[in-house]
């Protein structure tokens, strides 16, 4: 078989969702499972893409009939965790949420007094967690899930006991001759958001040592994220006694120690004066306060959804593979427990979509509506807030807003949202975006093509809702997603997830088999360009054949793993109307197909 001689490659590397499935070669010639075929990049380090899972602080903090029948936080149990364990691995897991974090209250009694081991160590509650939390960590895992957990800044007052006149002295597991009182201040200073704990002396050779004793801990639970809550500069204070950079550096040598690749998450409204500390040591950042509202509902509109349009945009330049805008929890998926309208629970989800923001859901999953989950899995919109390229605003400070970012693909993501309290238009003018001459709307919300608009794209958006557009320059390109229903599968091709790909799916296994995509409509006979998004961990080729007639081969570069999308364009021969492409590479490995679109 030749190669044609014309290929342009014009390879376009996105960040691709959590999980898509690795491409299979044949049987003979089996490559690496699906964990051992991600990319390169997710292998070295955590949070290469922004993470998604569960969070249970939103459902401790409301006063929802029912939820925390306990009094303050009782809803974080053992039992309580496993339920939302069990949706999130039989429903969402397939879209990419495998995280399960418990917050603060962990090691507290109902009462709210926290627990210490002898070592001074936080203790789990064993009413609210009678088998542990290594055995609940060895449960979430078994659902192919990962364990999150909690603990604030700085050593906790109640480690000593809770008769601070009489402090408890206590040992320091593994580090023979410290002890708590050797990691302390001779003041007794106070340290994190709430002043709840003795700040630590870092100068001190134990007080490395106090750490690593909770990390091992930690590791042999297999925690896989750590958030650092009431970390200063920021959380509201300021001063030396508020400056726990030196704390940080050492839970991220203490986590490193440990030999899992864990995220270390920053909370709360975290000072961006020290971000350049903050990238070098942690995961991701709160940038703001509690989206909850503390109240009988999870969160409401002004308290504190809004805040996040404003404290936003000073960051959206520090958010790379690996270090991303922490904007709190998700709550749309619940309906009136939310506290939001369905506009606004849309305008939430596409802020944080968006913006690249870790995706946490803090609903209570076995309530989820239809509505709700319809949010949380639409794939295209996984794949936005998978792709590590943050939409900004074109401008701040109204109430009528364009947030925007252009794709690896010269596509640009556009999100129109009206933040007044009266339905109103929201201008998407071309010009503004970087985008000359015509060019195709499509909903993604919707996942409808909404036309080809010459200078700009009007709608009229209701108050505190949103619109969701993909905006290509061009004509009117034809394009065919490779699991179109209108393709054809053969042989050993097989559908997968791909949270990086147009529409969230791609055919694989194409050297087993073959998928024919039809429909693919031009006005008259020649030759074309057509753009193909495919996804390869190596360089591999593509045996294309057009309308039936023999293959051509193609080779296609490496796209950076095989959950990372990428495009090239080749050129082929088309007739006049409706065309088929067959997609395949007989006995040979071949990349995973995305979608094709013929863009001259």
């Amino acid at each position: 078989m030749r190669s044609l001689p014309r290929i342009l490659l014009a390879l376009g590397l996105v960040a691709s969702g959590l999980g898509a499935a690795a491409q299979a070669a044949p049987a003979a010639q089996a490559p690496a499972s699906q964990q051992e075929t991600q990319s390169a990049d997710a292998q070295a380090a955590p949070a290469v893409r922004p993470y998604m899972g569960w969070s249970s602080w939103s459902l401790q903090t409301t006063s929802y009939p029912g939820v925390n029948p306990k009094g303050r936080a009782s809803f974080l149990t053992e039992a309580n965790v496993l339920k939302q364990a069990e949706v999130l691995a039989r429903d969402l897991k397939q879209y990419g949420y495998n995280y399960i974090n418990i917050d603060a209250g962990w090691w507290h009694t109902w009462g709210w007094v926290p627990q210490f081991d002898e070592y001074g160590r936080p203790k789990a509650d064993q009413e609210k967690f009678p088998h542990g939390i290594k055995w609940l960590s060895e449960q979430l895992h078994r659902k192919g899930l990962k364990f999150g957990i909690y603990q604030p800044v700085g050593l906790q007052k109640e480690a000593f006991g809770l008769d601070q006149a009489n402090r408890r002295n206590f040992p320091i597991q593994g580090a023979p001759g410290c002890t708590g009182n050797d990691i302390v201040y001779p003041d007794w200073r106070t340290t994190n958001g709430w002043d709840n704990a003795y700040k630590i002396d870092f100068d001190k050779p134990c007080a490395q040592k106090y750490i690593d004793s909770i990390t091992r801990m930690f590791g042999d639970w297999q925690v896989d994220f750590f958030k650092l809550d009431g970390v200063g500069p920021g959380s509201w204070k300021e001063g030396p006694n508020y400056d726990n950079r030196p704390d940080v550096a050492a839970w991220r040598k203490g986590l490193d120690k440990t030999g899992r690749k864990i995220i270390l998450e920053l909370s709360w409204s975290i000072d961006i004066k020290a971000i350049d500390f903050w990238k070098e040591h942690a995961t991701g950042w709160r940038i703001n306060t509690d989206v909850e509202c503390y109240c009988p509902t999870l969160v409401t509109w002004q308290n504190s959804v809004d805040d996040r349009f404003a404290d936003l945009p000073q960051w959206l330049q520090h958010a790379k593979p690996g270090q991303w805008n922490d904007l709190d929890t998700l709550n749309v998926g619940n309906g009136v427990m939310d506290g939001l309208t369905p506009d606004e629970r849309r305008s939430y989800m596409t802020l944080w979509a968006v913006t690249n923001a870790p995706l946490y859901i803090g609903d209570d999953l076995t309530q989820l509506d239809s509505y709700g989950k319809s949010l949380l899995t639409n794939r295209e919109v996984l794949a936005i807030n998978q792709n590590g390229m943050p939409a900004k605003p074109v401008r701040t400070g109204v109430d009528q807003q364009v947030w925007s970012v252009k794709n690896a693909d010269g596509s640009h993501t556009v999100a129109l949202f009206n933040l007044g309290a009266a339905k109103a238009p929201v201008d998407a003018v071309f010009a503004e975006l970087g985008i000359t001459g015509p060019a195709q709307v499509r909903d993604v919300w919707a996942g409808a093509a909404l036309g080809t608009y010459q200078h700009g794209f009007t709608a009229e958006v209701p108050t505190h809702g949103t619109r969701l557009l993909k905006i290509t320059p061009g004509g009117q390109p034809t394009g065919v997603e490779a699991e179109a229903t209108e393709s054809v599968l053969a042989g050993g091709a097989k559908l997968a997830d791909c949270a990086g790909c147009s529409g969230g799916r791609k055919v694989g296994d194409l050297g087993n088999g073959s998928v024919t995509l039809n429909g693919i409509t031009v006005p008259r006979a020649g030759d074309y360009t057509v753009r193909v998004g495919y996804v390869s961990g190596d360089q591999r080729s593509f045996a294309v054949g057009v309308n039936g007639a023999a293959n051509i081969n193609f080779d296609l570069p490496p796209t950076g793993g095989w959950g990372t999308p990428g495009v090239a364009e080749i050129v082929v021969k088309l007739k006049a109307g409706a065309n088929s492409l067959k997609f395949s590479n007989p006995g040979n490995y071949a990349p995973d197909l995305d979608r094709v679109e013929v863009v001259k």
